[in-house]
């Protein structure tokens, strides 16, 4: 199977589990990164100097960052085009969005270089965003419609999206019981979420699934950091969330905003495209993968 990110992180975030616990189970996992996200945030201290209108240099360390997460989750990965082939567009309306390396301003050609992927390995099944990108990142939604384009045109048995339900967002942030100090509560609204009727399959977490998200989360550490007491180098001072019922939600993290958010013991997906999900627990239904070698490991 192959999904295709924007930016290194989008895919430990959205699918890391789903993505380790396909691979475990057999998959020849593939995580095409369209972008070294140049215009990202920093958190933390040693790292701020490496942003695009500093030294402009985040985009390697987080090739690092990225290559770290998929050892984590067990997956292979390559960036669209070579590493640095598309820039990071950065948000609507912003200078960046204007560069012509921008995956934004590169339809064609980022089609033409995942239709050469797909060929090459042929998958079985392709995950990526809904149309709006999940929140709305202009690099998101350009993912999403050259993954369409691209899986239109080489025939993918099923392609599908990552969603956040809204009820399910909700009882996850609602087990939050405490942020640590210098960050916030989501908004009511502010978070992105789909209606619950467009969840066609919920792929539970075991343990080692969640573990190795959380490993991923932890080496995008100019990106995310946990509210678990752990330090890194980037971010050497501890953050603590509690949680009202202790397993109800796998973690509290938050992105350079600062926004607590939960770790959800589940990942949800919706079948844009191809064959049906018959085992809504079960993505990967149909795609053979006890003929497949390595399968139950």
């Amino acid at each position: 199977m192959v999904a295709v990110h924007a930016h290194p992180d989008d895919e430990t975030i959205t699918m890391g589990g789903t993505l380790h616990q396909l691979s475990r189970r057999g998959a020849d996992v593939t995580v095409v990164t369209c972008t070294l996200g140049e215009e990202g945030e920093v958190i933390g201290p040693a790292w701020q100097k490496l942003v695009a209108d500093e030294a402009d240099q985040l985009g390697g360390l987080r090739i690092g960052e990225l290559d770290q997460a998929l050892r984590a989750l067990g997956v292979r990965g390559e960036f669209l085009g070579g590493a640095g082939a598309y820039r990071d567009s950065g948000m609507a309306g912003t200078a960046s969005a204007a560069n012509p390396r921008a995956l934004v301003n590169n339809s064609e050609a980022a089609t033409r270089d995942l239709v050469e992927i797909l060929r090459r390995i042929r998958p079985q099944l392709v995950l990526t965003y809904d149309p709006y990108g999940g929140y709305g990142h202009p690099d998101h939604i350009k993912a999403h419609e050259i993954t369409h384009a691209a899986a239109e045109a080489v025939g993918v048995k099923r392609l599908a999206w990552q969603v956040m339900p809204e009820a399910r967002q909700e009882s996850g942030l609602a087990e939050i019981d405490e942020v640590p100090p210098g960050w916030r509560r989501a908004k009511p609204g502010e978070l992105a979420s789909v209606a619950d009727e467009l969840v066609d399959a919920a792929v539970e977490l075991e343990a080692e699934d969640l573990a190795a998200k959380l490993s991923g989360f932890r080496a995008h550490a100019t990106q995310l950091q946990l509210a678990d007491g752990t330090v890194s180098p980037t971010n050497p001072e501890p953050a603590w969330a509690a949680i009202k019922h202790p397993g109800a939600i796998g973690a509290v993290y938050c992105l350079s905003n600062r926004i607590a958010q939960p770790v959800l013991r589940a990942e949800y997906f919706h079948v844009a495209a191809g064959l049906p999900v018959e085992d809504r627990s079960d993505i990967a239904s149909g795609l053979d993968l006890a003929e497949r070698p390595g399968a139950g490991r």
